[in-house]
């Protein structure tokens, strides 16, 4: 890996000693972004895939060791190196005997501190938190805890054959999650296949699935292999499985025991090596309680079930996702935005996001192609989510945002204070921290500074 491709974030209240850190890094081409204090740093690192902080240890509102407390909390492995004056050789010994990577005397050598910077970023690939070792994931823009959690269970099943079930809602990137599996697995070299199964009506589903000879109905003009035999070796996703039709799921489920295809028409079957990842955003548990899913298909698909969360649940992803977003879309643009304002992305960080990160990315491109300014105002983006306000949410959907903002209305009307919320909320305490969790909300971000 190149040095242009790692991120180093600097963090320091002195201009000067600013300046000459960033000159000495940018000459060793690496990629530099600042923060002028810990706050700022927080939001840099919300919105770029920082590889390594560089932080002074004495600055205001929040030091260095502050600092490090909130990266290790919020991205775990994250290697930090502290700037530390003559005086404070002690605290930054007992940062370092905390995790902090390691840390550096002023004034400090230039070998000794690009030493220390290539050793960090060596240790964080070794260990797994550099970007080398993420290819298989790079696609999935995350510094969410859940997502992290999501992502290693996914690593995890990636390597053996077990089908996969994913769920989670419409636009939240089941089949961004099913590709990074399949390149996390020993197929990687082979086919990825994907197919909506709501997508056609059940005669073209069958001929797609599982091919066709020819004259095996009007139209069938030559000979189709099907997406089994396409993926042979490799992976078929089967998008929205939940809308297949009962005859189909027969059919698939027969496919699946006897691992031979027989294509529509045709005496022979064929034998095929594929391995089956699906999706859906419905309750299948409610369709085999209805008769609409068959429960031995299920049972088929669902060996491991890797549920999606909604994107108000990793609201921490937001910038990041917005500003990848912006950098993609305003490639195509007539002017070229640079960035959304700290107001705009305060408001994206807020919406209820109903469509997920397609509706993100839907509000992102709208105000790309209407902005005049290279910095995207907070005046777009109201307008952008209040072009979005016809979407209608399903019935879960909205309850789950009601029950949400209803958590977090009473957490900042209590400062933070979990039992008092649960008091006022009517709720046992234990039941109430529970709701926290699922929506993945911690008392430590209503309390008052």
């Amino acid at each position: 890996m190149s040095k242009m491709q790692y991120k180093l974030l600097v963090v320091d209240d002195d201009p000067s000693l600013m300046r000459l850190l960033v000159l000495r890094l940018e000459a060793e081409k690496y990629q530099v972004f600042t923060a002028t204090n810990g706050n700022e740093a927080l939001q840099v690192l919300r919105s770029q895939s920082i590889d390594l902080v560089i932080s002074d240890l004495r600055m205001d509102e929040m030091d260095g060791i502050e600092l490090f407390e909130q990266v290790q909390h919020y991205y775990s492995g994250l290697p930090m190196i502290i700037l530390t004056a003559q005086g404070s050789i002690s605290e930054a010994v007992a940062a370092t005997q905390k995790g902090v990577f390691g840390f550096l005397t002023k004034p400090f050598d230039k070998k000794e501190l690009l030493t220390q910077i290539t050793q960090a970023l060596s240790f964080s690939s070794a260990n797994g938190q550099g970007r080398p070792n993420d290819e298989w994931r790079q696609h999935i823009l995350s510094r969410s805890e859940v997502m992290d959690r999501l992502l290693g269970t996914a690593q995890q099943v990636a390597d053996s054959d077990v089908s996969v079930l994913i769920s989670g809602a419409s636009g939240s990137g089941k089949e961004l999650l099913a590709q990074a599996i399949h390149r996390a697995s020993d197929r990687k070299e082979r086919s990825f296949v994907a197919i909506n199964c709501s997508a056609l009506p059940e005669p073209l589903l069958e001929s797609e699935l599982f091919g066709h000879v020819k004259g095996a109905f009007t139209g069938a003009v030559s000979e189709h292999q099907g997406l089994f035999r396409a993926a042979h070796q490799g992976t078929l996703f089967l998008d929205e499985i939940g809308d297949m039709p009962l005859t189909l799921q027969v059919k698939l489920l027969r496919v699946l025991q006897e691992r031979q295809v027989r294509p529509v028409g045709s005496t022979r079957s064929y034998p095929v090596d594929v391995r089956i990842i699906s999706a859906t955003h419905q309750d299948l548990d409610k369709g085999m309680e209805e008769g609409s899913f068959r429960q031995d298909l299920y049972y088929r698909l669902n060996v491991v079930n890797l549920k999606l969360p909604d994107l108000i649940d990793r609201a921490e992803d937001i910038p990041l996702l917005a500003n990848h977003f912006l950098k993609h879309t305003n490639k195509g643009a007539a002017g070229q935005v640079t960035a959304f304002s700290p107001e705009a992305i305060s408001l994206l960080s807020g919406a209820a996001w109903p469509g997920n990160v397609r509706q993100l990315e839907n509000v992102v491109q709208q105000t790309v192609a209407l902005s005049n300014a290279r910095v995207i105002p907070a005046s777009q983006v109201r307008q952008a989510l209040a072009d979005e306000s016809g979407y209608l949410p399903s019935f879960n959907e909205a309850r789950h945002q009601f029950e949400r903002d209803y958590l977090v209305k009473v957490m900042r009307m209590t400062e933070g204070n979990a039992s008092q919320a649960a008091i006022l909320a009517q709720r046992n305490r234990t039941d109430f921290y529970k709701l926290l969790q699922r929506h993945g909300l911690k008392a430590e971000q209503f309390k008052v500074a």
